[in-house]
Parts: C-alpha cells; structure tokens; sequence
C-alpha cells in the first residue's frame, strides 16, 4: 500500500518560467536514467526479492523515495511552462529573443500536456519499460542501479550547470546530494554481497564448466599495447580465484562453419551447383518447332 503526503519531499520552485529549460530537464524525469527508471527498477526489484528481509525493505525505502522525486521534477517543470500558452507565443512575435526562447520549448508540453510534465526524455522519446533492470540476482541489480545513480547524478550536475535560476538549482542540489548517497548506498550493498558470496554474478554456476583456461586472460584486441599497464592485466583478480594474463596476441580458436542450404521455400542464394539456370532446356513456345 502506498500513502501519498500532500507535501513535497524538497522544495520545487523555480525563480521564473523557463520553457526550454522544461525541455531539458524532462531528461532526468522520463529519459533512460531518470527518476521514472529509478523509481520502477527499484520497484520491481523489491517486488521480486526472495533475499533476506531488509533487502526488499531497502529497496521499496529508496522506490518509494524516487517516487517523491519524480514528483518533484513534474512539478518543477510545470512551473517552468508557466507563462508559455498560445497567446503568450502570438506576442513573443514582438520580441525576437522572446520568440526565439519560445521557439525551443517542446510543443507538446502544451498541445499534448497542457502546460504539464510528460512520461518522456528531453527529446521527446517516451519513457519504456526496457530501461528496467530486474532480474532476481541482487548482486547484478545492484551495480546496475549503481550504474543508474552514476549517470543520473552526472545528468543533474550537467543541468545545474545549464541554469542560473536560483530555485531550479536549490532544488537540484538537493537531488545531487540524494544521488550522492544512493550512490554510496549500492555500493554499500554490492560490498555487503561480495563478502558472502564472491564478486562474480552469478556465484553459483560451477566455475569447472566453464573455459577455465580463458577466465582471467585479458586478450589484446587493438592495435598497440597500452592496456597492458592497466590492473585488469595484472596482479590477482578481483574475486581473488586467480592472477591475471595478459595475452599480446590471441589465436583463433575456431573454424567458420559452412552452413547448408536453406530449404527453397526460403528463396535464398544457394551454392553455385544448385542454382537453376535461367534457359537451359527452355521449351519452344506454342505453335512453334
């Protein structure tokens, strides 16, 4: 059951309207890492979490956190379109600069949105469900929420710097602080799980299946050696099961196959031998020989 408190999480109020930079900071509500993906991924995983109790407790905490936050951005930005309707739009004809802010704003804040916030990026692409990653292992879930609060802080950081508005900055330096702490949260919790179970995802697949020969071999794809020096090249891996290899120049260790003619009923191109001949033994039309 969720309860919703009629009060915002943080203060959400920009100075003055600013319909472009609306556009913008659809980004870090409806785009691939913004608070609508957090908030479902976090979601779904503490839906799904057959681990110990206070992981799934965890994880609803900051869904439910992301939840306000989405709030938040939605009502930023239907501020941020006050004072762009039609009728503002015919004037802003008198005006070039104001013509040419208005002239960025994205259209369908108002056709399709009513001057409102809208599930969708800063280019208009609406938000999917693809972005979400659950997939019942906790140890993969939480780098890639890890992942997720990485780029999502970055995004903000990148949109505090596009505006001097006072009130849109106050409001996303309290996200960025949030995002710092999330980000210390997963790694917090990825540390917690490596300790019991080891760093590799997953830790229950019998290691002896697997190719052990090729498991810490770094193979040197590119043109020069530089990633030699790297410390994936070097020293004991980090599941501490082995040292790593640096192999300068990997063999092939296959054969291209040739694969069989498809059926005919494909109309593909079949080897040389069996392709019909357009003409040979070609009948006589009617009437004639």
């Amino acid at each position: 059951m969720f309860y919703h408190v009629k009060q915002l999480q943080y203060n959400a109020k920009p100075t003055r309207p600013d319909p472009v930079y609306a556009k913008k900071l659809q980004e870090v509500l409806g785009g691939q890492f913004g608070e609508i993906s957090v908030m479902m991924q976090y979601m779904f995983q503490g839906w799904n979490c057959r681990a110990e109790g206070k992981y799934k407790d965890m994880l609803l905490d900051i869904a439910t956190e992301e939840i306000a936050h989405v709030e938040m951005l939605a009502t930023m930005i239907a501020q941020l379109l006050d004072g762009a309707p039609a009728h503002t739009q015919d004037e802003a004809a008198k005006d070039p600069v104001v013509e040419a802010v208005l002239g960025g704003m994205n259209p369908q804040h108002a056709i399709v949105g009513g001057l409102g916030a809208k599930p969708d990026d800063s280019t208009g692409y609406p938000w999917t469900a693809r972005y979400v990653v659950s997939s019942g292992n906790l140890l993969a879930d939480f780098r890639a929420n890890l992942n997720a609060e990485s780029q999502g802080r970055l995004q903000v950081c990148r949109l505090y710097e596009m505006t001097t508005d006072p009130g849109v900055r106050d409001m996303l330096s309290f996200l960025i602080a949030r995002d710092t702490m999330h980000q210390n949260q997963w790694m917090a919790a990825i540390e917690e799980l490596e300790s019991t179970q080891g760093a590799i995802v997953p830790s229950t697949f019998n290691q002896e299946a697997e190719k052990q020969e090729v498991s810490y071999s770094f193979m040197n794809f590119s043109e020069g050696e530089d990633s030699k020096s790297g410390r994936w090249a070097n020293g004991p891996t980090l599941d501490v099961q082995a040292t790593f290899e640096y192999d300068a120049a990997p063999k092939p260790m296959g054969k291209i196959p040739i694969l069989q003619p498809g059926p005919a009923y494909m109309h593909g191109t079949p080897p040389e031998d069996l392709r019909i001949q357009r003409g040979a033994g070609k009948m006589e039309p009617p009437g004639q020989g």
